[in-house]
């Protein structure tokens, strides 16, 4: 039996170096954003359903960095990826 999914309608990527706000690095929608997400999972790299957060990321234009109003619902996000990375951020001095 095959598993049948619906693609998602949007998919956002973010960009951080630790330095500076993160940025858009890949957003799309449809089939664009279906291949986004492979690629993503090719590269292990983790990913979080927040259709909601996507919406808003989606506005950003491909790399700006995101508006400050969002900075803490991304924050949420890049400390679930260090999580499941197992990996500490570096603090700021």
């Amino acid at each position: 039996m095959s598993e049948t999914r619906t693609p998602p309608s949007l998919a956002v990527a973010l960009q951080y170096d630790g330095e500076t706000a993160p940025r858009v690095s890949a957003k799309g929608a449809g089939d664009l954003a279906e291949q986004i997400l492979e690629i993503a999972r090719q590269h292990n790299v983790p990913l979080q359903d927040n259709p909601e957060l996507v919406k808003l990321l989606y506005r950003v234009e491909l790399n700006d960095e995101i508006p400050e109003a969002l900075y803490l619902a991304v924050a949420e996000v890049i400390a679930f990826a260090y999580m499941l990375r197992g990996k500490v951020p570096k603090a700021k001095s």
